[in-house]
């Protein structure tokens, strides 16, 4: 979408990504990457016997793929003529349910506001992360970046 379009678009959904898995895989590279092995994310023995039934993916696990997969596969809006886009941060972030072992999830992006600085564009975006099947959403995250132009 063109810059100019931008403000018009305020409060309207201008991305779905496509589905993606959280395998057990997944899961503990992303164990490994942060250090935490807590056992409700890497023992599917243990986990078993909690309260979710399963091992379940980390919060920040399913937070990262706003920065990752999701931007990838159509869970951000592109800009025309954005030659870079970084993420300037987070004004609110909720994890609302867990994420099991081999869920899918994807993310719907709704455009909060668009301000055109000097050289760039500051969108402010509220990102549902969905979980396939359930009604209640994995996250619900408010994002900050910037696309320079």
């Amino acid at each position: 979408m063109q810059v100019t379009e931008l403000q018009a678009r305020v409060g309207q959904e201008v991305a779905l990504s496509e589905w993606v898995a959280v395998t057990q895989e997944r899961i503990n590279a992303f164990a490994d990457a942060t250090g935490d092995h807590q056992f409700i994310h890497v023992d599917a023995e243990r986990a078993a016997q909690g309260p979710f039934g399963t091992t379940i993916a980390h919060g920040f696990l399913t937070l990262s793929l706003l920065a990752g997969e999701f931007m990838t596969k159509g869970g951000a809006p592109e800009i025309e003529g954005g030659r870079l886009t970084v993420n300037y941060g987070l004004n609110r972030v909720r994890f609302l349910a867990p994420v099991r072992s081999g869920a899918r999830l994807r993310n719907r992006a709704v455009l909060q506001s668009a301000e055109l600085g000097e050289g760039h564009v500051q969108l402010t975006v509220l990102n549902t992360i969905e979980i396939e099947g359930e009604e209640k959403p994995a996250c619900v995250a408010e994002t900050v970046f910037r696309v320079y132009l």
